[in-house]
């Protein structure tokens, strides 16, 4: 994105800096770093508590609350449908959200390799920016460290996020029991795909994009109608779908079956992954998330679900029989038991 087009998208002319990347300079703490904030950081998020640029920002917060932090290494910073900033937002604002929270405020700091473009800064700035305003949760306080070129692979993000938990929440392993449903919202594994599609050079019929989104209202909807129904919550980004229900099988003392046939995916994501040799079942996801859910309530958390999901869906069954394991039922019939992935499939996918 030139600098045009980032002062359109921003609705404000770019500053006039006296450098086109970042150097070790803007990260001394002296006048760089005081310009690069101004005329970055604090003129595109800028919020009320953020203005104050503060060491730290003075919250307001009652009864019980969830925090939760992470930090984002992606490579490459952009790719189809998002970049690293958008990722970093969401991320935490879902992190927070899994808990039974609604996200209220987030931390954000910056790790960045002296060579970034300052076009490039901006474009992440802007992604921030609308990633945070889409999802009404404000940024209001931060860091900014720069390292020696070669050090940093460009930039690397951690986001915190804090926030209220809703009254109806009680979301913990222990809640989980036999025939509690395993819902889906939305289709898996797109979000890895797209990332090793940018990597490799691959071209699809069709554009694969991240599935980066904010999941927390849709989260809220769901705990306003079905509150302690819902036992479990988690967003299956690193390792993926199958990871997370083989950790909740292993510390729950549960067994979980899955049906192959009712997990979304779309056709494209799942072509790619044969092609490639791939196990969807263990792709990040960035906005896909897994409810475990009563099976009283089941029904109508996948018909809340479906209002803004249309392919969500009820993959599977936690039951009392072969405990620790997950058990997947394939498209033709055969079965068999899914595993923790052993190593990284796709290493810097977040």
């Amino acid at each position: 994105m030139n600098p045009t087009q980032l002062s359109v998208q921003l609705n404000c002319p770019l500053p006039k800096l006296d450098f086109e990347v970042i150097t070790l300079g803007h990260g001394s703490g002296g006048l760089l770093t005081h310009r690069l904030l101004k005329a970055g950081v604090f003129t595109i998020l800028k919020n009320p508590l953020l203005n104050e640029q503060h060491d730290g920002a003075s919250l307001n917060l009652s009864g019980p609350v969830a925090f939760s932090t992470d930090s984002y290494v992606i490579s490459p910073i952009f790719f189809p449908g998002g970049n690293i900033g958008e990722l970093a937002v969401n991320g935490s604002i879902n992190d927070v959200a899994m808990c039974g929270a609604m996200p209220q405020y987030l931390s954000l700091a910056f790790i960045i390799e002296e060579g970034l473009t300052m076009n490039e800064f901006w474009e992440v700035l802007l992604g921030i920016k609308k990633a945070s305003e889409a999802a009404g949760v404000p940024i209001v306080t931060g860091d900014t460290k720069v390292v020696e070129r070669g050090k940093g692979d460009k930039l690397f993000i951690n986001t915190s996020g804090i926030g209220a938990i809703h009254p109806r929440a009680k979301i913990r392993i222990s809640q989980i029991q036999p025939g509690d449903k395993i819902l889906v919202n939305a289709p898996i594994a797109q979000h890895g795909v797209a990332i090793l599609s940018v990597r490799q050079g691959l071209e699809f019929e069709t554009s694969i994009t991240s599935d980066t989104r904010p999941l927390h209202m849709i989260v809220r909807k769901l705990l306003d109608e079905c509150g302690e129904a819902i036992h479990f919550l988690r967003d299956p980004t690193r390792g993926g779908v199958a990871t997370v229900l083989q950790e909740v099988a292993s510390q729950a003392g549960v067994g979980i079956e899955l049906v192959q046939s009712h997990i979304p995916m779309d056709e494209q994501v799942e072509g790619a992954c044969e092609m490639l040799g791939l196990d969807p079942l263990y792709v990040a996801n960035e906005g896909v998330f897994i409810s475990i859910v009563s099976p009283q309530f089941s029904e109508r958390a996948l018909q809340i679900l479906k209002t803004e999901f249309s392919t969500a869906a009820i993959i599977g069954e936690v039951i009392a029989g072969h405990p620790g394991q997950v058990v997947l039922k394939s498209k033709i019939g055969g079965r068999r038991v899914v595993t923790m992935l052993p190593g990284e499939q796709l290493p810097r996918i977040c």
